[in-house]
């Protein structure tokens, strides 16, 4: 699933290709895709018609486009397989084209496709700046309002493994599977540490590293192990030839050449280096 450097490549594409345009049309080619639009897709495609879009703003894996003169936005999530492309209105439809934006002025279509359909758009209420739906996920590392004092206290109180604490976007959104493990072993830390027992210069410490990992990620354009994740171009990103533990079992670590270790981790993996990622007793 992407993770926030992949859905922040796809949002600066949006932000470039759709910013300032006014919506001619809305179509829903498949009706799970707006399956959380409660109220049915003849009203998602008659409330868009005349919308202009203002921006492209994200929360974690959450994208957002608020609508000009209002409260409102249309939300989406990638899922597994989620791609918003910007293409020429007369491409060939893709073969899982789910929803289509046209446009007033005659350019690219913006286009939600879905192999596995467990991505989402909806239109929603704006409260206090974010949609509703997601009103309740924590800011993400790169945002003004993460406060990192907070999330250290909040941390060491939830007394769990650290790498299920990364992951629970309640207490800090878009980090994922890969950046997780990636973050851990720059920080040199297991991902079965409890989160008690780390002191406030170590949760500094692994922030630093969560930043550096993403921020490496983002400036490579994302990680693309799955052809499906691409940004609004169709382009791949490139950080999976930097990965330092995951997916790269049996692999000499690139610190100290200690084979990588890999875990069975919530029915999905995880990877350490059993010599700079000493697991805790």
């Amino acid at each position: 699933m992407p993770e926030l450097p992949e859905v922040e490549v796809v949002r600066r594409g949006l932000a470039q290709w759709v910013t300032g345009r006014t919506i001619s049309k809305a179509e829903v080619l498949h009706p799970r895709a707006i399956r959380r639009h409660l109220t049915g897709a003849d009203e998602f495609v008659r409330r868009l018609a005349g919308r202009m879009i203002a921006s492209a703003e994200r929360r974690g894996k959450y994208l957002w486009l608020p609508l000009a003169s209002s409260e409102e936005a249309i939300l989406a999530h990638l899922g597994m397989s989620g791609q918003l492309l910007v293409v020429e209105p007369d491409s060939p439809a893709e073969k899982h084209l789910r929803v289509r934006l046209s446009f007033e002025d005659g350019g690219p279509d913006l286009r939600f496709v879905d192999q596995r359909t467990f991505g989402h758009v909806m239109l929603t209420a704006m409260v206090g700046g974010v949609p509703e739906p997601i009103a309740h996920i924590a800011p993400d590392p790169f945002e003004a309002a993460f406060d990192e004092a907070e999330f250290a206290r909040r941390l060491r109180a939830r007394r769990t493994e650290i790498k299920r604490a990364l992951l629970d976007q309640s207490l800090i959104s878009g980090v994922g599977n890969i950046y997780a493990d990636e973050a851990l072993w720059l920080a040199r830390l297991h991902w079965a540490r409890p989160t008690e027992t780390l002191t406030r210069p170590k949760i500094t410490e692994l922030l630093a590293a969560v930043r550096e990992v993403m921020g490496a990620a983002l400036q490579q354009g994302g990680t693309s192990f799955d052809s499906l994740y691409v940004n609004v171009n169709g382009e791949s990103g490139y950080f999976d030839r930097s990965l330092e533990v995951y997916g790269r079992r049996d692999q000499a670590c690139s610190r100290c050449g200690t084979p990588i270790r890999r875990d069975p981790f919530m029915n999905r993996s995880s990877y350490s280096c059993p010599r700079c990622q000493r697991r805790p007793r």
